[in-house]
């Protein structure tokens, strides 16, 4: 296997951290300390990502027809390491690029893909993902929120919690039960549905993971045109697997762990830390976990390029990323010492962040059952 880059790929990973040290503001460390659903965060990316598409960079791995450049899946890989080290100017657009738009290009209508894809490919669009519910988080299935046709609308009742980037989401990537008599897997549907719709109440939750990261969503005879349906009705599982593949990914959290930690044993060197045996080793084991994930997160990204079906190896990629977040904030708070508890330090940013990865996109258990019964084969009781 060959692990090297192209000369043209090096190229364009020098020309994106040129661009992002001459464009993002001196305070760039604080704006983002709070995370990709901050207020201050949300708004710079309204000013970011129209850059970053007028640069062609944004979406450059779709396809023309949608707004990108046919560039390989490894161009867009190579943004998203070089994004979420710094701690991705993007916002939640980045969710847009990895999974949002590639999911309506597989299973959209044409009039979809006109109204949806061009405000993604030019940074102009803020979508929400509205899955988990208060009885139905890990075991998605499980899911209520009931969306029953009236006519050319679906009245859709119940309620999605734990949701991200609401507070300035235009769209919702809605997760309903169309027939109210299905169980598990079947009766399920997507509606990309409008946030500005009669009957949708958001409430945010209080969370120690940073301000606006986390929403209730209410909705009570909320009418969506039947014509917001993504994919055939009652089928929309197929369509949730599909980007949940994409999203396991999306985000490579291992170039933040990797930076953080270099600096941490950077001070480790300077405090004269080096020599206590027991640290070596946790540092050696926090490396060799960050780089575990960036290998398998490549392993995806080849499947991904040659056009091969998602598998298993997105779920062994992000359990890998997680447990390398979580190795990296641990030894954070032991070289920093006290100090790390102080709000707003890098070490208690990083670590706020990292409590995520082992929820987001299921939680590390549902990812662990799904490697032991998908990629080893292991029986399910």
């Amino acid at each position: 296997m060959e692990f090297g880059w192209t000369d043209e790929d090096l190229a364009f990973r020098r020309e994106l951290k040129e661009f992002l040290e001459q464009t993002l503001p001196d305070n760039w460390e604080e704006m983002s300390k709070d995370g990709p659903g901050s207020d201050v965060q949300v708004e710079y990316s309204k000013e970011f990502c129209p850059k970053l598409a007028e640069r062609g960079w944004l979406t450059q791995n779709w396809p023309t027809e949608y707004g990108g450049r046919d560039a390989s899946a490894w161009r867009h890989i190579i943004l998203g390491e070089e994004m979420w080290r710094i701690g991705d100017p993007r916002s939640s657009q980045y969710m847009n690029v990895n999974w949002v738009g590639p999911t309506i290009m597989k299973f959209g209508t044409d009039e979809q893909k006109n109204q949806h894809l061009p405000p993604i490919s030019r940074g102009e669009a803020f979508w929400c993902q509205g899955f988990s519910e208060p009885e139905a988080g890990s075991d998605l299935v499980s899911l209520r929120t009931l969306a029953i046709r009236d006519g050319g609308d679906y009245v859709v009742n119940g309620s999605k919690i734990w949701t991200s980037y609401v507070n300035h989401a235009q769209y919702c990537f809605l997760l309903v039960r169309t027939d109210p008599e299905s169980k598990r897997h079947k009766g399920i549907s997507v509606l990309l549905t409008p946030m500005n719709l009669p009957g949708i109440e958001v409430r945010e939750i209080p969370s120690i993971v940073g301000e606006r990261y986390f929403f209730e969503v209410f909705f009570s005879d909320v009418r969506v045109p039947t014509s917001c349906r993504l994919g055939p009705e009652n089928e929309g599982w197929n369509v949730v697997t599909y980007s949940l593949a994409f999203e396991r990914v999306g985000a490579p959290r291992y170039a933040r762990a990797a930076l953080v930690l270099d600096e941490l044993a950077d001070l480790a060197r300077e405090r004269g830390m080096l020599e206590d045996s027991r640290l070596l080793g946790k540092l050696g084991e926090a490396r060799s976990l960050c780089e575990a994930s960036r290998l398998l997160t490549y392993r995806v990204i080849d499947l991904r390029e040659k056009g091969q079906p998602p598998s298993a190896d997105t779920n062994l990629a992000r359990v890998a990323g997680t447990m390398a977040e979580r190795a990296v904030s641990e030894l954070a708070f032991e070289i920093f010492g006290p100090e790390a508890l102080e709000y707003g330090h890098s070490a208690e940013a990083h670590y706020r962040l990292a409590m995520t990865a082992g929820v987001a996109v299921g939680t590390t258990e549902v990812n662990l059952n799904l490697i032991a019964n998908r990629f080893l084969g292991l029986p399910k009781e």
